[in-house]
């Protein structure tokens, strides 16, 4: 559902990412690891047509993202990092435009609201503003937002960051139940979220892939935690 071919992209002198290529199918949860820097969120960028690249392309569903931009927009759901959305407006208002923007009308939309607020937890704060929301709920409405138009392909930049470990557990849950019919790519730098929810890990550093596999032949290989198997392949590709 997803395949990328020698994507690169350099912002000034600093090349983030390096001629990358994989493939990621349906009922996979691929796991963008690396550190800080790595990459991933460049990466990932690209893939939602948010960025263009420097070189190379991917695509998705079989649409391109350099000549079919818009339905790889219309195709996937994307949670960015710092989860943009407009701090006036509150949150149902927020989901409705967001239903504007992806066509979503009449009883679709009250069905894919009435789905989609349970499922993120966030029926209570439906009427506050955004900007008045703490980070989780923040995060839990970016997540929503990705996930309103039901799409085949998700795409999450960190998407349990600022959540507390109670909320944490239930969105992990949630990928994992979505993983078994949808393709999913997500980036962390959390171990113990790539051992709970991916059933593939690409581990990036320095804008490169250096590791692409799961986490338990990852740990087999090394004969070592995942942790530890993280510290030796990104220290050796600094080193």
């Amino acid at each position: 559902m997803i395949e990328v071919k020698e994507l690169r992209r350099s912002f000034g002198p600093v090349t983030a990412v390096d001629g990358i290529s994989f493939q990621a199918d349906k009922g996979e949860v691929l796991g963008l690891l690396g550190p800080n820097g790595a990459g991933k969120t460049t990466a990932m960028r690209m893939l939602a047509c948010f960025i263009t690249p420097d070189s190379g392309t991917a695509s998705v569903e079989g649409f391109d993202i350099l000549q079919n931009p818009v339905e790889v927009r219309c195709r996937l759901g994307y949670l960015a990092e710092n989860s943009p959305a407009y701090g006036e407006m509150t949150v149902g208002g927020f989901l409705n435009f967001v239903c504007d923007a992806r066509g979503i009308n009449g009883t679709k939309r009250k069905q894919a609201l009435d789905r989609i607020v349970p499922m993120c937890s966030i029926n209570s704060v439906y009427h506050q503003t955004i900007d008045t929301l703490s980070k989780g709920y923040k995060r839990r409405v970016g997540l929503a937002q990705a996930l309103i138009h039901d799409p085949e392909v998700l795409i999450l930049d960190e998407p349990t960051d600022g959540l507390d470990p109670n909320q944490k557990h239930d969105v992990r849950l949630l990928i994992n139940q979505m993983g078994k019919d949808k393709c999913i790519i997500i980036s962390t730098h959390i171990l113990e979220e790539v051992e709970a929810i991916c059933s593939r890990t690409i581990i990036i550093s320095e804008g490169r892939i250096l590791a692409d596999s799961t986490p338990s032949e990852l740990k087999e290989k090394y004969q070592c935690s995942l942790d530890e198997v993280f510290r030796k392949i990104t220290r050796k590709k600094s080193n």
